[in-house]
């Protein structure tokens, strides 16, 4: 790789990394460490092609799909060993009321199986559309759907505690300023 090129791929790194990470945690069930293996092979096979591509973004997304995708096809998946005490992260603990919200999404994305979080990562998170996944999965429109909601089904039965926490329930739930005791004039 040429020096232009060299830093052409520096700056993309730089500037997309956290987004693709992002999408990269989400697609290995929101273990970091593994979206974090997932994304770096994901660069290193764009950066051997980097002269070559057109839209990085979208490379380096698709790489990550299929990784992912051939992951699940692993007859025997590898798993890292987990350890008794997580390392000190050094960061400040999240206080906003979405914290509970994001803990329990992790938890139930992290139960499903890795076809059903892909599937849900590239519909809701990524936005695309249903023939989109369907190219990127190398299945139809249907297996998209019907994947999409056996999914969900699977992600509400595991953890019902989302319709509370979302922002609508919000709305359905009963205001907290009533008294118990009713006030006679």
């Amino acid at each position: 790789m040429d020096a232009e090129a060299q830093e052409s791929f520096r700056e993309f790194v730089a500037n997309r990394s956290s987004a693709l990470l992002k999408t990269a945690v989400l697609l290995s069930g929101g273990d970091r460490h593994a979206g974090e293996d997932l994304l770096q092979n994901a660069l290193i096979k764009a950066a051997d092609r980097w002269h070559r591509i057109d839209e990085p973004e979208a490379y380096v997304r698709q790489v990550l799909y299929r990784q992912q995708v051939s992951r699940w096809r692993l007859k025997w998946p590898r798993r890292e060993l987990s350890v008794a005490e997580p390392p000190e992260t050094g960061t400040a603990p999240d206080t906003s009321g979405a914290a509970e919200l994001r803990l329990v999404m992790r938890g139930a994305l992290a139960r499903l199986t890795a076809r059903q979080r892909t599937v849900l990562v590239l519909r809701y998170f990524e936005d695309l559309p249903e023939g989109e996944v369907a190219r990127i999965l190398g299945c139809s429109v249907g297996t998209v759907r019907s994947a999409t909601h056996r999914s969900l089904a699977r992600l509400r039965a595991l953890a019902p505690e989302l319709a509370v926490l979302g922002p609508a329930a919000d709305e359905q739930r009963p205001s907290r300023d009533y008294s118990p005791v009713e006030v006679r004039q």
